[in-house]
């Protein structure tokens, strides 16, 4: 498994992916979207995995910008460059990928 954690430092449900990966000793890649953002090829990734609402905090400062643009492209890209508007932990296991605190899903990746 090559298990990547993208999230922000103060986020309690990436701390809490953190912990559950860290108890069962399992190997992964902590990437804080403060200071790193994710590559194009990792956000086609997760947005296919995903799609682009679930990705979306709905919670988040600036959102109602992202709200109102009228094309699907547009959303997609505005998310790309403010990436502080994704919603965290957003796990990732090679093409497979969830966003929140789900370790029933990741149960199943072992």
């Amino acid at each position: 498994m090559n298990i990547q954690i993208f999230g922000k430092s103060k986020c309690f449900d990436t701390k809490k992916a953190e912990r559950w990966f860290k108890e069962r000793r399992i190997k992964y890649q902590y990437i804080d979207l403060g200071k790193y953002s994710m590559s194009r090829g990792e956000f086609n990734n997760v947005k296919a995995a995903l799609g682009i609402d679930a990705m979306t905090d709905d919670n988040a400062k600036g959102i109602e910008n992202l709200r109102y643009l009228a094309y699907a492209s547009d959303r997609e890209e505005k998310l790309f460059e403010q990436q502080n508007l994704l919603k965290t932990p957003i796990v990732r296991n090679g093409k497979k990928a969830t966003v929140g605190y789900a370790p029933e899903v990741w149960d199943k990746w072992e």
